[in-house]
């Protein structure tokens, strides 16, 4: 007869054959999980620490493009030049 471990051991095999389909979707969205994870514990740290600037990617905006109006030249032809 089959002892303990054989058993264990042929279950095991089974479920990784049954299991191999959907094997990526379960890796991806184990992914998905872990940096979601990731992400809200680093926003956990970083509203404990409030004196740290809270850094948002997008587009770097230099100080002559404030869009304050000041510019005389705006590329288009359209406005006025003095």
């Amino acid at each position: 007869m089959f002892g303990l471990s054989e058993l264990a051991i042929i279950l095991v095999v089974v479920a990784a054959v049954l299991a191999v389909k959907k094997l990526p979707e379960l890796t991806r969205s184990a992914g998905k999980s872990a940096r979601i994870l990731k992400s809200e514990a680093r926003a956990a740290r970083d509203a404990d620490e409030p004196g740290t600037p809270r850094v948002i990617p997008g587009e770097t905006v230099g100080r002559e493009d404030t869009g304050t109006g000041n510019d005389t030249d705006t590329g288009t032809g359209t406005g006025p030049r003095g």
